[in-house]
């Protein structure tokens, strides 16, 4: 990791270790010193911290560490500061009662989709994307979906040298393969993650636009994909019923434009 003379030596690790924590989930003093080459009572010490702090928690019975909700719930201020949440409900309502399937919101978060609310579907196989849960942007629909409506430069220096991940084999590969799909997106007004990063699941996403015509968010119908095989779900009306909660929910944020 490069050195910057203007950070804080203790504070990058004791963040490098909620990062860790955040990727793996429950770890000891062991396991965090071999993950990240730091000294165990380093990691003693700055563990220590963190749970004085309210960061992480110990579980009693393995004495292994996690993050806890602490970040969350600060997030959740964040999120209900902005009152995004409030504003898209009934329309996330609606699209819920409408498509029968999961519905969910979500922000850019760097190059990661961070979900911030859901409604579950009402179906018994249902799709669990929980709120808080961030996942690669360029391999799911709510991320291609904000993507889109970002200028190109700026995507192509947001993944300047990044190395695409094959979650699965409908990922996309590279930052050229991504500006062909956007451009796609963006004519089109939607965007579908077909499998692209959780085999099975299929989702509909489209963004909502900010009244400065920039994309603030993103709305989507997560479903099976047997449902949309054995002709349960149409997804040509999945693909409307979602543009229009978008439409409706950009209007409401003050968009004008198309």
């Amino acid at each position: 990791m490069a050195k910057r003379s203007n950070t804080v030596q203790s504070l990058v690790r004791a963040l490098d270790i909620m990062e860790l924590l955040d990727r793996e989930g429950e770890l000891g003093i062991s396991e965090i010193s071999g993950s990240l080459g730091l000294e165990k009572t380093t990691v003693h010490r700055l563990i220590s911290t963190l749970k004085f702090k309210g960061y992480v928690t110990q579980n009693r019975t393995n004495q292994k560490y996690s993050n806890s909700f602490k970040l969350f719930e600060m997030g959740n201020n964040v999120v209900e500061g902005l009152g995004l949440r409030r504003q898209a409900q009934p329309f996330m309502e609606e699209l819920a009662e409408k498509s029968r399937e999961a519905v969910n919101l979500a922000i850019l978060d760097g190059k990661h989709m961070f979900y911030i609310d859901k409604i579950e579907s009402p179906e018994t196989i249902k799709v669990d994307l929980r709120i808080g849960k961030r996942l690669p942007v360029y391999c799911t629909g709510l991320g291609k979906a904000m993507l889109a409506f970002m200028p190109e430069e700026k995507v192509c220096e947001l993944f300047r040298g990044e190395s695409f991940v094959k979650h699965t084999k409908n990922t996309i590969g590279s930052v050229e393969e991504l500006i062909v799909e956007l451009r796609r997106i963006r004519a089109l007004g939607y965007s579908i993650d077909n499998e692209e990063y959780i085999p099975g699941l299929v989702c509909v996403a489209a963004p909502v636009m900010s009244f400065r015509g920039e994309a603030a968010a993103a709305l989507s119908v997560a479903v099976p994909k047997y449902r949309l095989e054995e002709g349960q779900r149409d997804l040509d009306r999945l693909i409307g019923l979602v543009k229009t909660a978008a439409r409706k929910l950009s209007a409401e944020m003050g968009y004008t434009g198309d």
